[in-house]
C-alpha cells in the first residue's frame, strides 16, 4: 500500500516553481480557456476561486488560484466544535513568558490509530491568529492515516518530517514528503495526511501571517540559497466520492467539524500560484565566508514570511543543511551570540554542530528573545583546537523557525516530562581564561 502511495505520488509530482502560475488539469478539457469563470465552465464543473491574499495587494504579491471542481465549497452542512486536544493557538497566554533557555526531548509514543491531526502538539508561539500576525510551533507523532479531511484558515503549515513519509491528499492534487523536505500547505487548503511508513514524526510552524516566500538574494546577485524551480506543485488529482466524510476546520483557534455527503478534495483542474509545494531541503545552496568569519545564519533562509518592519520577519524557516567550511582563523561552529528574534531549533538528522549531545532527531531547542546560548563546553573546546582545513559539514540536518517576537510557551510545553532538565549545564563547564598582558 505504502509503496503504490510512493509511486503514485512520484509520478504526478512534476510541476515547480515557488510562486510561479501553474496549471493542471486531472481529465483532458477541464481547464476553461479564456475565461476564469465562463457561464459554463467545462465538463459540468463550478469555477471557483481561492484567494490567499487581499484582492488589492500588489501583483508581485498577491496569490490566488481557479479550481474547477465537482461540487463548490459552499455545499456543506453547518459545523459544530470539536475538541482541541493538544492543540494551541496564538494569543498564548497559559503560561508567564521565559527567557530561560529550553529544550526538549522527543514526544512520546502516541495510542494506536492517533493520525496527524490528533498527533498535533503545540510548544507554543506568538501573536494572534484572529488578527494574522505570528506563529506556532507544533510536534507531530502520528501511528495512523487521516481518514477527515483537514483546512487550517488560521494560518498556512510548513510541515517538516523527521521520521516517516507523508504521503499529502490536496485539494490540488498528491504530494509526497520524506524525511529531508519539507511540504507548505496555504491557509484554508483542505488536505489528508496519509503515512507511508508505520509511524511518522515531525515539526510544523504554523504561520499566521503574510505567506511565505523566497527571500530577497540582495548583494548575493541571482543566484543561490532556494531555487525557485525546486519547489514541486501538484498534478491535479481528484476524489469522485459519494458518502459522509469527515471535515475539520481549524478557525480562529479552535477545531470545528461537519459531515459532508461528499469529499471536498474534488478539485478537477487548476490553475494559479496559491497551491501547496514540497521542498529538497539537499537542494539547498548554500552561500558562506571563503575568507574569515562565520556568517550570520540568516545566510540559511529557505522561506520568510515579511512583517510590517523592511528586513524583520515574521517568522523565517532557516535549514542548516550541507555545506563546507573554509574560514581562515574562524572559530567554526555558531558563535555565541543574543538575538532580537526568538529561535526555535530542531534536528531532522544526525548531529548538530554546536552541540555534543542531548540535541537529538525529533526534539528541540527553544532560545527566546535575547537568551544568550551558543556552542556547549565540548563543542568550544573541540572547536578552538581543531585544525582549520577545509571541513564538509554533512552528518547532520537541522532547521530552525525564527520569528520577532518571543515564543511563549503552552503549559503542556512547559510541564512537559520530555522537557529536558539542567539544560543550562551544558554552559557551566566555559571556563575564565582571560590574563590581561603584564
Amino acid at each position: 500500500m505504502s509503496g503504490d502511495a510512493r509511486k503514485t505520488a512520484e509520478r504526478l509530482e512534476y510541476l515547480s516553481g515557488f510562486g510561479n502560475e501553474h496549471a493542471s488539469e486531472a481529465v483532458p478539457g477541464a481547464l476553461p480557456e479564456g475565461r476564469n469563470s465562463p457561464q459554463r465552465a467545462p465538463l459540468g464543473l463550478y469555477a471557483e476561486q481561492l484567494s490567499g491574499t487581499a484582492f488589492t495587494e500588489p501583483r508581485a504579491h498577491n496569490r490566488r488560484s481557479w479550481l474547477y471542481r465537482v461540487r463548490p465549497s459552499a455545499a456543506h452542512p453547518a459545523f459544530t466544535r470539536a475538541d482541541n486536544g493538544t492543540l494551541r493557538t496564538g494569543p498564548f497566554t497559559e503560561t508567564v513568558p521565559d527567557p530561560n533557555r529550553l529544550r526538549w526531548n522527543p514526544l512520546p509514543e502516541p495510542p494506536a490509530g492517533t493520525d496527524f491531526l490528533a498527533g498535533l502538539w503545540t510548544l507554543g508561539g506568538n501573536g494572534d491568529a484572529a488578527q494574522r500576525a505570528g506563529m506556532a510551533v507544533h510536534l507531530y507523532h502520528a501511528t495512523s492515516s487521516m481518514e477527515r479531511v483537514l483546512s487550517d484558515a488560521d494560518g498556512e503549515l510548513l510541515i517538516v518530517p523527521e521520521r516517516g513519509g507523508l504521503l499529502l491528499r490536496t485539494e490540488f492534487g498528491l504530494l509526497h514528503a520524506e524525511p529531508g523536505e519539507v511540504a507548505l500547505v496555504p491557509r484554508g487548503v483542505r488536505f489528508r495526511v496519509e503515512l507511508l511508513d508505520a509511524t511518522a514524526r515531525g515539526y510544523v510552524c504554523e504561520n499566521y501571517g503574510a505567506p511565505f516566500r523566497l527571500p530577497d538574494l540582495g548583494p548575493i546577485g541571482a543566484n543561490g540559497l532556494a531555487n525557485p524551480r525546486d519547489f514541486r506543485a501538484p498534478v491535479a488529482a481528484y476524489e469522485d466520492v459519494e458518502g459522509p466524510v469527515e471535515v475539520v476546520n481549524k478557525f480562529c483557534g479552535n477545531l470545528w467539524t461537519a459531515v459532508y455527503d461528499h469529499s471536498p478534495l474534488d478539485v478537477v483542474a487548476w490553475h494559479g500560484n496559491y497551491t501547496p509545494y514540497v521542498y529538497d531541503l539537499r537542494r539547498f545552496n548554500a552561500i558562506g565566508s571563503i575568507s574569515y568569519d562565520h556568517p550570520d545564519p540568516s545566510i540559511f533562509t529557505v522561506l520568510t514570511s515579511p512583517s510590517d518592519t523592511p528586513g524583520l520577519a515574521g517568522v523565517d524557516f532557516v535549514v542548516f543543511a550541507p555545506r563546507w567550511l573554509v574560514g581562515e582563523d574562524t572559530f567554526r561552529p555558531p558563535y555565541f551570540h543574543r538575538n532580537v528574534m526568538s529561535e526555535y531549533m530542531g534536528l531532522i538528522e544526525g548531529a548538530y554542530d554546536a552541540k555534543a549531545e542531548g540535541f537529538v532527531p525529533g526534539g528541540g531547542s527553544l532560545h527566546t528573545m535575547m537568551s544568550a546560548h551558543g556552542p556547549d563546553r565540548e563543542t568550544f573546546d573541540r572547536a578552538s583546537a581543531a585544525e582549520l582545513a577545509p571541513q564538509k559539514v554533512d552528518d547532520g540536518l537541522a532547521f530552525m523557525f525564527e520569528t520577532r517576537w518571543p515564543i511563549l510557551t503552552t503549559a503542556q510545553a512547559a510541564g512537559a516530562d520530555h522537557l529536558q532538565q539542567g539544560y543550562d549545564e551544558v554552559w557551566s563547564g566555559l571556563q575564565r581564561h582571560f590574563g590581561p598582558l603584564r
